[in-house]
């Protein structure tokens, strides 16, 4: 599927609303294995990313996507601005030789787990990334796959970020970031409809 700036747009629009009125939630879910900061953290970036859309109507995908990396690398603080800034602007570089969808998340998920240093199992935003994409290649994604790939994270041990401190504690929680990536792919179904 094609990635054009239109649906970029609409989908990161969505997205930020989602976070916006969740992100009480998400703070809640950090509280309980991190720092608490999920939420504020990912409205701060989102809402960001809106407003470099209002201010200045990006030009084309490459700019879209640069925008968001930038205001996500800026204004969020945690692990989580560094990890979702690196899957834009992986997705930005990449944005200049194609828009196919899979292949841009694809780099994203590989920028991700370069950074962030976690593979699948590592109860994190890599565990959604990692069960969405094939289905994002086969065009077969559907909210339900999204949420299972969320609360798959909640049985798993943290072994990567501040949740890993925590050890076996960290089993019964879901992964805030798990919870945020599935806001993301279920706002891209939305924007596609």
């Amino acid at each position: 599927m094609e990635l054009t700036l239109d649906l970029y747009e609409k989908w990161l629009r969505l997205f930020a609303k989602k976070v916006e009125s969740n992100k009480a939630y998400l703070s809640e879910l950090d509280a309980a294995i991190g720092d608490g900061d999920h939420g504020n953290n990912m409205a701060r970036g989102v809402s960001a990313v809106e407003e470099g859309f209002n201010l200045k109507a990006p030009e084309d995908l490459t700019s879209a996507l640069k925008l968001t990396a930038m205001a996500f690398i800026s204004k969020v603080g945690g692990a989580s601005g560094p990890l979702y800034g690196t899957a834009f602007l992986e997705m930005a570089k990449a944005s200049l030789k194609t828009n196919d969808l899979y292949d841009l998340l694809e780099v994203a998920l590989a920028g991700i787990k370069k950074r962030g240093g976690a593979s699948a199992g590592d109860k994190t935003m890599v565990d959604v990334w990692e069960k969405v994409l094939p289905d994002i290649k086969n065009g077969t994604l559907t909210e339900e796959k999204i949420q299972e790939a969320v609360d798959a994270t909640k049985d798993m041990q943290a072994k990567k970020g501040r949740a890993s401190y925590l050890g076996e504690r960290s089993i019964g929680h879901l992964d805030p970031g798990a919870v945020s990536s599935g806001y993301l792919f279920t706002n891209l179904l939305k924007a596609e409809e």
